[in-house]
């Protein structure tokens, strides 16, 4: 087997841009090795498609760093003509017949989608378990969970299926699988990227973001998803180059702790990893304080509130009549819409509908909705009140490293509480970026950078750093040559 798609983002365009290798091999490589794969990582792959762009592309100019690439798209971002399952035998049989604007963006820089990958059902779940086509394996232990909902992408670029994913983060759903898998994650700020063609779970937390094996080659991927969208009215107007930062000095950054970053719910190795970073990061010349902020305490019942209304509302959509999965067998139309929605979606989606229903019916929407997002909106103030004073803030992403499959399937809270150092990010509205930062028990241990919005590029000057200081071995495979 080839080994293209272990080298840089830069080496192997230099190579495709000197003919020495084609868009064709790296395609024909990525597919070989999801095809050995026993990850789970991929519900469809593109096999056909992907070879025919390939050929396409061999007879062309390499414009650009991202040409040819091989690259996954998590499976609820819409695809034309390729099958678009969002996790859920509610839309098995689902063949977009448009482009989400994101993958209209990676198609003008020719990257190559060569699949569609595994995630919890609808996004809701952070351990990958919710699938309706299985779970995913964590490629550092195949015993462990890779995280979720995105836990396909972080699976398939941490075992070096692809080198690029573009995965969607609601509560944590990009960051906290990359933390469990190694890889490198950022949700962008909200609005930076369309949201156009996402399969929607939470409209006013969803963001679409880059999942890559280093910092660099994420901030170029984010650098070819941004562009403000006629389609969606919250995409911001975005011309810059999220790389410009990387390799600047960090001497002088100004950076926040919050305290609830530093709690004893954390795992003792990941709070003694990152006290690690902090007294890296002050050798170097940084300044590190310890902050507060308002009612982050409160950021899992308040994204429980929001999310699960929001949740309820976006998927009264699958219905049994527009598209998707329909009962047999019906009597009328009350009975078509109970058979549909009763086997058309697992028991965690089900569950998330029936609380979100409940807390949008009648005055709940006062008691608790509209006093969540008033509560929200004094801690998004809060943080960006820290913003007045600090470059950056910093934590760990996760409480533990990732954990036995098939464990506490039936705590409703359990996937909540896996995020409870992601959400608030996502109740805020800010850019926030996992990145590995050592591991415990062989299993990779992931530090989260927090800027105010639309900073990524100070993001990335900060977490290349550490990078690149680290210098960490995050190629689960053991034998490189096997």
């Amino acid at each position: 087997m080839s080994k293209y798609l272990d080298l840089n983002i830069k080496e192997i365009n230099e190579l495709l841009k000197k003919k020495e290798i084609k868009v064709s091999d790296l395609v024909k490589e990525a597919i070989e090795r999801i095809e050995n794969s026993d990850l789970n990582a991929f519900i469809t792959l593109c096999k056909e498609e992907a070879l025919k762009k390939a050929e396409e592309l061999d007879d062309k100019e390499v414009d650009n760093l991202l040409f040819g690439i091989p690259i996954a798209i998590k499976d609820n971002i819409v695809t034309k003509n390729i099958k678009t399952t969002a996790g859920s035998l509610m839309l098995n049989n689902f063949n977009p017949t448009y482009n989400a604007d994101v993958v209209e963006l990676i198609n003008e820089k020719n990257m190559v989608i060569i699949g569609k990958t595994n995630m919890d059902e609808f996004a809701m779940g952070s351990s990958n378990q919710t699938s309706y086509f299985g779970p995913v394996k964590n490629p550092w232990n195949k015993t462990k969970v890779p995280g979720g909902s995105s836990g396909g992408n972080a699976a398939c670029i941490s075992s070096r299926l692809v080198p690029f994913a573009l995965g969607s983060d609601t509560g944590g759903s990009i960051r906290q699988p990359s933390a469990f898998c190694g890889t490198v994650g950022l949700k962008p700020t909200y609005g930076r990227v369309s949201r156009y063609g996402l399969i929607a779970f939470a409209s006013s937390l969803d963001q679409i973001g880059p999942m890559t094996r280093n910092v660099y080659e994420n901030a170029l991927l984010l650098n070819a998803i941004c562009k403000k969208s006629k389609n969606d009215l919250t995409s911001s107007d975005t011309n810059e180059d999220f790389t410009r930062l990387i390799g600047e000095d960090i001497k002088g950054m100004k950076i926040g702790i919050p305290k609830f970053y530093i709690s004893d719910v954390i795992d003792k190795d990941i709070l003694d990893k990152f006290k690690e970073i902090v007294s890296l990061l002050e050798e170097k010349g940084a300044t590190i304080d310890y902050v507060d902020i308002d009612y982050i305490d409160k950021c899992v019942p308040l994204y429980q509130i929001i999310a699960l209304g929001e949740a309820s509302s976006n998927l009264a959509r699958f219905d049994g009549i527009r598209y998707g999965y329909a009962a047999k067998d019906i009597d009328n139309i009350d009975d078509l819409y109970y058979k549909t929605r009763s086997q058309g979606f697992g028991e965690e989606v089900k569950r998330r509908i029936m609380v979100g229903s409940y807390l949008l019916s009648g005055e709940n929407v006062d008691v608790y909705y509209n006093n969540a997002l008033r509560i929200r909106n004094a801690m998004r103030n809060s943080f960006l009140d820290k913003f007045n004073s600090y470059d950056l803030l910093i934590g760990p992403t996760t409480t533990t490293v990732a954990y036995d499959l098939n464990s506490d399937l039936d705590d409703p809270n359990k996937s909540f509480m896996d995020d409870v150092l992601t959400i608030p990010v996502n109740m805020a509205g800010l850019p926030a970026m996992s990145l590995p930062i050592g591991f415990s028990n062989d299993l990779p241990i992931g530090m989260q950078i927090i800027g105010k919005p639309e900073d990524e590029a100070l993001i990335y000057k900060l977490g290349s750093f550490i990078e690149k200081e680290l210098s960490l071995d995050l190629d689960p495979r053991g034998d490189k040559d096997e």
